[in-house]
């Protein structure tokens, strides 16, 4: 119980860093950017509220998962939490690509 408690405290401490980056969406004036080094210019956006809670609610989203994975790793098993994690971190950060390219493409200006 002893590791799951600190594999949860673990991913928990992930989810609270993806969490505050879909907040940081959710609030932010100007355009999220979604790759380090990139930016979204506002005239390249058609509604740039929309597509900020897009973008945080995918982060929001992403960061649950780990939530879930610690969770389950307490009332089940370790290794079910782990499986989770592993998924999230390999499949979800392709998901996540995905959602960003139909957000960024919904609600591009298409001038």
């Amino acid at each position: 119980m002893e590791d799951a408690l600190i594999f949860a405290a673990i991913v928990w401490m992930c989810a609270i860093v993806f969490i505050a980056i879909g907040i940081f969406a959710l609030k932010k004036k100007t355009p999220m950017h979604f790759w380090v080094g990139t930016t979204v210019k506002t005239e390249e956006i058609t509604d740039v509220e929309a597509y900020n809670k897009a973008n945080g609610i995918m982060w929001i989203a992403y960061g649950s998962a780990f939530i879930l994975s610690g969770i389950l790793s307490l009332i089940f098993d370790i290794h079910i939490g782990a499986i989770l994690v592993g998924v999230s971190s390999t499949l979800g950060l392709y998901i996540l690509a995905f959602a960003y390219r139909r957000i960024h493409k919904k609600y591009s200006n298409k001038d």
